[in-house]
């Protein structure tokens, strides 16, 4: 029975090694901002108005606003980095293509939802939000996060403004430790069991990604959770076990607000305004 316990005991220690983000309170100090305003997910859009998601118009209405903002980036085929967050132009510009696939010129061509608004340079959404307010910036990119990270680095060089950058990818996570490890960093997860998204991707990598079991080798700054599956029990370790911040996403009415506060730090919205629970046009 004792060699039995051992191991366990053994896998525990492991797995707890493997989850363990980055407790440093130092770092944690720095992510307050984020805590002090709602953060509008891809810009305060609205899908059917002249503001749409991650566009120029979107960002410039969260910065009126006081939000800090969240936003995508990822590379053309001509490698300049872009805010958009689908892999593939169809939701939101009505063309079958992959964006990585096309260059940045073919990309000025489409426009954005129902608007007159093209997907932009992620430099002129830094000039658009001045360093007004704190920005949260996905990494996206199935196939290289990495070189996407190196690609936003030098973007950022220079700029003053409070941000972080988050991703799906330990790997872009790591790069900017080994790198850049002065920028603040986030492990963005869910339950990909339960989630849609989740349904194409191999097992194993949805049970890594589920637990966050990277993080022995990211060491994250906050987690960034799907709100809707609080109840996974890595997540529920995590929260009771490691001093880390918490980000939710996505929330997008008043009620999911009240129940995220529970267990967040930070709270990702849009489809509606958090100050007065007033709904707007959900995201197609």
């Amino acid at each position: 029975m004792r060699p039995v316990l051992i191991i366990v005991l053994i896998l525990i220690a492991a797995y707890l090694f493997m989850v363990c983000p980055n407790v440093n309170q130092k770092r944690k100090k720095r992510l307050r901002p984020f805590t002090e305003t709602y953060v509008a997910h891809r810009g305060y859009f609205d899908n059917a108005s002249d503001a749409p998601e991650n566009s120029l118009a979107a960002f410039s209405k969260a910065v009126e606003n006081g939000f800090a903002v969240e936003l995508d980036v990822q590379l053309t085929s001509d490698r300049k980095l872009v805010v958009f967050h689908d892999s593939d132009l169809k939701r939101m510009c009505g063309d079958d293509r992959v964006l990585r696939e096309c260059t940045y010129e073919e990309l000025q061509k489409l426009t954005l939802a129902n608007s007159q608004e093209k997907i932009p340079l992620f430099s002129e959404v830094l000039s658009v939000i001045d360093e007004k307010v704190p920005m949260v910036i996905e990494i996206k990119g199935e196939f290289e996060p990495d070189v996407i990270a190196v690609h936003l680095a030098k973007e950022m060089e220079g700029y003053q403004g409070i941000y972080c950058i988050e991703s799906f990818r330990p790997k872009a996570l790591m790069w900017y430790r080994k790198h850049h490890p002065e920028v603040l960093r986030g492990q963005l997860s869910t339950d990909a069991f339960r989630d849609k998204e989740g349904k194409r991707l191999n097992p194993i990598i949805k049970f890594v990604g589920t637990n966050m079991m990277c993080n022995f080798l990211a060491k994250p700054d906050f987690i960034a959770y799907n709100h809707k599956h609080v109840t996974q029990p890595a997540f529920l370790l995590c929260c009771w076990m490691f001093p880390v911040m918490r980000f939710a996403w996505t929330i997008k009415d008043q009620k999911e607000l009240r129940r995220a506060r529970k267990f967040f730090h930070v709270f990702i919205f849009d489809s509606f305004d958090p100050h007065i629970g007033k709904r707007k046009h959900m995201a197609k």
